[in-house]
């Protein structure tokens, strides 16, 4: 534990230096309008109180510059769960003003299919508000997106932003087809040389059940189950052509993700096995599978670049402690 506190310590001391250091928190999956099983003595603990709390911590972490978080900011409007226009309005009173630093938001599964519906009825059957949200945060369009101008097939949550000689890419869900387009034009304009590191709700291997039914309806989608989220028909081939796309873009180093809820640390090498691609993945303050039985497990990631050395270190922060305490760590090169 000592080790990990001087790191972040150490760190920290290079940024007041100058240093060419960058330092952020990652998390995903946040989930307002649920509740967990038990927190902190409490039975069925809203998700508002739950964030409060990893909220509070993350404050207490010196030298952070940002947070990035990889969506599911509402959760999906079935009964009994709360609107995403409310669950929006609390993420904003946790994060966006009780942390006061940037933020770096990409959409969920959960925040898209409460803007296009879903295959089950919900309640109400749309509520665009926390994509909406998410949209104003990013691009403070001058006309604000309401729930109802919203327009998931048009206004699209990607962007990019070069921090510190790293190029970080935003993706919506997940790097489909349609995606890649864009991602094309973004890397025309990054050199070689320059790190990329990509941040979307999906794993590597993408959700089969994301996609757009290749079948065509919506309708019948209770029994295929594709939540038409993503813009690409299902085919067996996308994962494929996921994976030649990141062959020919080498100098994307590492991919964080959610959706699949725990920290782990390992390598995607594609459908044929020919990529060595540092994947990460996090926890859930309200969804994480190790967590969900032991909150002492509860977690967030703390990632730190050094680009004067070009290596990357992410550290699991254990933040349901007093104090936090700190699980696995990986060092990359970039």
């Amino acid at each position: 534990m000592k080790k990990y506190f001087f790191l972040v310590f150490a760190l920290s001391s290079f940024i007041l230096q100058g240093q060419p250091v960058i330092q952020f928190v990652y998390t995903s999956d946040v989930h307002f309008g649920i509740t967990r099983a038990q927190f902190r003595g409490e039975a069925n603990a809203p998700s508002l109180t739950v964030n409060q709390a990893m909220v509070k911590q993350i404050k207490t972490l010196p030298g952070i510059q940002f947070i990035v978080i990889t969506g599911d900011i509402a959760n999906r409007a079935e009964p009994p769960y709360q609107s995403a226009a409310a669950s929006w309005a609390q993420f904003t009173d946790t994060y966006i003003k009780g942390l006061n630093i940037p933020l770096y938001l990409v959409a969920g599964n959960h925040d898209a299919s409460n803007a296009v519906g879903y295959y089950r009825p919900m309640a109400p059957l749309k509520d665009a508000s926390s994509m909406a949200g998410i949209y104003n945060y990013m691009f403070h369009p001058a006309t604000p997106k309401t729930a109802e101008t919203f327009d998931y097939k048009k206004d699209k949550i990607h962007y990019s932003k070069d921090i510190g000689g790293v190029h970080f890419m935003f993706i919506q869900i997940w790097a489909d087809s349609a995606e890649r387009i864009w991602m094309e034009k973004d890397l025309k304009t990054v050199a070689a040389t320059t790190p990329v590191i990509m941040f979307q709700h999906d794993p590597p291997e993408g959700d089969t059940k994301h996609f757009t039914n290749p079948k065509g309806t919506h309708d019948i989608n209770a029994t295929d189950k594709f939540e038409n989220i993503l813009e690409e028909n299902y085919n067996e081939n996308v994962q494929a052509a996921f994976t030649d796309f990141l062959k020919h873009h080498s100098n994307i180093k590492a991919y964080f993700h959610g959706h699949s809820n725990g920290n782990e640390f390992y390598t995607y090498t594609g459908t044929d096995h020919s990529l060595h691609l540092p994947v990460f993945r996090v926890d859930s303050p309200m969804k994480g599978k190790p967590s969900a039985t032991d909150e002492t497990k509860l977690s967030f990631q703390v990632v730190s670049i050094d680009m004067k050395t070009k290596k990357m270190t992410v550290s699991e922060c254990l933040w349901n402690n007093e104090p936090v305490k700190w699980g696995s760590t990986i060092t990359i090169p970039l």
